[in-house]
């Protein structure tokens, strides 16, 4: 059956029969497994699953094991599953799928697994998947905290990596790839129509997903924002590639002036001229789709990233009068609210999407409501609107890191859905972003608007995870039990420590940075500091500091009374020396090759909130320059929660003898490194008004040798 016809709605999360339900979410299971497995099928040649057509994206071996091995993370981090399948490839294909900047091009070997070791494990995942729905506890409605959710968590997860992996493929050399009559594209083309503006009426928009919502959604799509949408004008159709080709004819890639700094940086690294999809040959410019070839199609919605889009909305302003630019998130819902319904109510859906016509795009005049065309599907629309968490945003435990790590301003958001965006993608109350520069199946339609400024939503909502207001009070709130604030005088140290054996700082990586305290205090007296946590939760307020931004959390006082409190760098004095810090989440035992040379590394409790402390002081030193120093701060409090025994530094007994973490430590570092001093450094952990929790860190200062 071609694959264009047999996609599935999601299972709606409410219902009276247990049994129905169990079936429901098995054939939805299957459905999205059998779809990958048919997206795959299509590479011919497995030489073609260690390329890398994008550079800024893994192989496609990675995605191939990526998406099963998330079930399994997610059992195990949820005690659902107590033992694993293949532990290696659980590691090496469970994370990395985070995006880079055009420049940063990691370049690390892994040491990937063979395809049919990866087609082998996916089977063994699938029957264990099949398994725990058949036996599985389920009550109705399905719940957040329900392994049912955790299922369609990955479901969900493999329909987004359908697409991704989609436009990877796009960039194979053809000879890799297989044509299939599964995978057929749109046989239609031709000139296209012109383009014209509709008048659209504002009105107040309100965004969000309500918890009462009855299909599965992701974490950044609940809470409430309301905003209120002026009158404005919006282009009929989406960009085709015709109108865009006006642009590049007109130099437009040439032009500096349509080009915002960002987009200007970017132009001048990539050298592009065209949209990545289009080919020139000779006088003729071509297309690329999944599996072919073709004459540019056109009358088919343009393909670019959010950059390309907002130099031609710029080019486009200047044979205008008004401004010419991208909707807004809120600005796109006024034209979503004219389809009254959604996915899971259609009989046919309004447009080229849910993979229901074609595998392709198609004419930009095929699919109209209300007078305009493709308000949803065919390719996904840039928007103006940088993704944040609306008011009362709550991440998912399981999955901590789906949003939090876009929310940093440099991702845009994505909406209405391509050709083969299936499942929540989509729905009305999907949100997805990527960074302006990243290529998916996106377009984008222009709008007109009498005014220059551009409406945003007002989003700042106080923090209120326990655990997160902990780590902000006490990095920025008062010190408790006058003992000083722990951050203050750790930086203190470092610099006097720098002063001591004459360490330049010139360059300095932060490990376990936390909300970025200890790294705003230094940033002053160094060039750069990379300050890395492997908790995207706790990175994403040292951003919303450093962009300049106000912090709210709420601080427990006592039962059931908070405190509110709201923090920005220029009320603590912090605001020297900001932009010198590069915020990023990273796993302390599996950096990425960019971070490297430092003149100091300072790594806070990553010995003991480390799954691997061994491995990361096995590799640390490849980070540094010779001469460099490596300060470690730990209490050795190994737990096996967090860390298994075998790989714990201390705190054991080795042959019958006592082994402290301070022996493990210099066992593994004094082949390498010189041990220049230790210190004793108290750290006061605020619990609520008169609890606290305090501990002694020992501060080891390291030197790398000079091999």
């Amino acid at each position: 059956m071609n694959i264009t016809k047999q996609q599935m709605t999601p299972p709606l999360l409410t219902g009276t029969c247990a049994k129905q339900k169990r079936a429901e979410l098995k054939a939805y299971f299957q459905n999205s497994w059998d779809s990958y497995d048919s997206l795959f099928s299509l590479i011919k040649d497995p030489e073609a699953f260690y390329l890398r057509p994008e550079k800024l994206r893994h192989p496609l071996i990675f995605y191939f094991g990526h998406t099963a091995t998330f079930y399994i993370n997610k059992f195990i981090l949820g005690k659902y599953l107590d033992k694993r399948i293949n532990e290696k490839l659980e590691a090496i294909c469970a994370v990395g799928v985070d995006e880079m900047s055009w420049d940063d091009l990691d370049s690390s070997h892994y040491d990937w697994p063979a395809v049919n070791e990866v087609t082998a494990y996916r089977k063994q995942v699938k029957a264990l998947v099949e398994q725990l729905i058949d036996t599985m506890e389920l009550s109705l409605p399905i719940t957040k905290d329900s392994l049912a959710w955790v299922i369609l968590m990955g479901c969900e997860h493999e329909r987004i990596h359908i697409e991704t992996s989609s436009v990877i493929m796009r960039m194979l050399p053809l000879q890799y790839l297989t044509p299939s009559e599964q995978w057929q594209a749109c046989p239609y083309s031709g000139d296209a129509p012109q383009n014209t503006l509709v008048a659209v009426t504002g009105k107040t928009v309100h965004l969000g997903k309500a918890d009462s919502d009855h299909t599965y959604g992701w974490d950044n799509e609940y809470g409430q924002a309301e905003l209120e949408v002026r009158d404005f004008q919006a282009s009929r159709y989406l960009v085709s590639n015709q109108e865009f080709l006006g642009f590049v004819e007109a130099g437009g890639y040439d032009n500096p002036a349509y080009w915002n700094e960002e987009g200007q940086q970017w132009l001048a690294f990539t050298r592009a001229s065209m949209p990545r999809f289009w080919l020139k040959k000779g006088e003729s410019y071509f297309q690329r789709n999944l599996l072919s070839e073709m004459p540019l199609p056109l009358d088919w919605p343009v393909e670019v990233n959010y950059l390309e889009a907002h130099a031609f909305c710029r080019w486009k302003s200047g044979q205008s009068s008004g401004y010419i630019r991208l909707p807004t998130e809120a600005e796109w819902y006024c034209l979503r609210d004219k389809i009254p319904t959604d996915l899971v109510d259609w009989q046919e859906a309004p447009g080229n999407i849910n993979l229901q016509y074609f595998a392709s795009s198609c004419p930009v005049n095929r699919f109209e409501t209300d007078g305009l065309f493709d308000i949803t599907g065919n390719v996904w629309q840039w928007t103006e609107s940088a993704i944040d968490g609306f008011n009362g945003f709550e991440v998912h435990p399981l999955y901590d890191d789906f949003s939090t790590p876009t929310f940093d301003g440099k991702h845009n958001l994505i909406k209405g859905g391509s050709w083969i965006s299936t499942g929540n993608e989509a729905c009305k109350s999907s949100r997805y972003a990527f960074r302006r520069h990243f290529f998916q199946h996106a377009g984008f339609r222009y709008i007109h608007s009498e005014f220059e400024e551009i409406p945003a939503i007002a989003v700042n909502h106080y923090e209120t995870s326990r655990e997160i207001c902990r780590q902000l009070e006490n990095h920025y709130g008062e010190p408790g039990l006058n003992l000083g604030n722990y951050a203050q005088q750790l930086a203190q140290k470092l610099i006097a420590l720098t002063d001591k054996y004459a360490i330049s700082r010139g360059k300095m990586l932060d490990l376990g940075c936390s909300v970025g305290r200890c790294a705003f205090e230094l940033a002053p007296d160094f060039g750069h500091i990379d300050a890395v946590d492997f908790s995207a939760r706790y990175i994403q307020h040292g951003v919303r500091l450093q962009q300049g931004n106000s912090v709210r959390y709420t601080c427990e006082n006592e039962g059931d009374i908070v405190d509110f409190k709201e923090i920005n760098l220029t009320g603590l004095g912090l605001e020297q020396g900001r932009d010198k810090i590069n915020f990023c989440q990273g796993d302390a035992a599996n950096l990425k090759a960019i971070f490297s040379d430092y003149d100091v590394i300072l790594a806070q409790q990553v010995l003991e909130l480390s799954y691997d402390p061994r491995l990361f002081l096995a590799t640390i030193r490849q980070r540094l320059k010779a001469g460099g120093l490596l300060v470690l701060v730990s209490d050795y409090g190994f737990s096996e929660q967090i860390t298994e025994k075998s790989k714990w530094l201390g705190g054991i007994k080795v042959n019958g003898e006592n082994v402290t973490g301070f022996d493990g430590l210099r066992q593994y570092l004094a082949g390498h490194f010189n041990l220049l001093e230790q210190q004793e450094i108290t750290r006061v952990l605020k619990a609520n008004r008169r609890n606290y929790q305090v501990s002694e860190q020992q501060l080891t200062v390291w030197q790398l040798k000079n091999d």
